[in-house]
Order: structure tokens, then sequence, then C-alpha cells
């Protein structure tokens, strides 16, 4: 596996884990209130939105090298 290949799916790792943080918060948020739960929703899915930008601009960096 090449280290382009490698980048992809550990960044794409991360996504999901920063979409699935965001949803776990946001169900916390519902079921035991505060605002804490809602900073740490909103701020997992900015997180998650910035790795997708950055995911994209890194896939179009390299797109000359092979992904395997």
């Amino acid at each position: 596996m090449s280290l382009k290949a490698f980048h992809v799916i550990f960044i794409s790792a991360a996504i999901l884990l920063a979409l699935w943080l965001g949803v776990w918060a946001w169900g916390q948020r519902q079921a035991v209130g505060g605002g804490g739960y809602l900073a740490l929703s909103c701020g997992a899915f900015v997180a998650a939105a910035g790795l997708v930008v950055y995911e994209v601009w890194f896939l179009r960096k390299t797109r000359q090298v092979s992904p395997w």
C-alpha cells in the first residue's frame, strides 16, 4: 500500500470518527441537555467538514501519483 492510499484511508477514518462523535454529542444534548454537548457536536461537524475539504485538496494535489 502506498503512502497516498494510507493517507486517504486514515483521513477517511478520521472523517467517519468526527461524524460519529457529532451524532453522539447531538443525541446526548437531546437526552441530557446542556450547551457543552451542543458545542461538541458543532465542533465535530466543523472538523469533519474541514477534513473533507483537506482530503479533496490532497487528492487533487496528488492526482499524478498512483494510488497503489
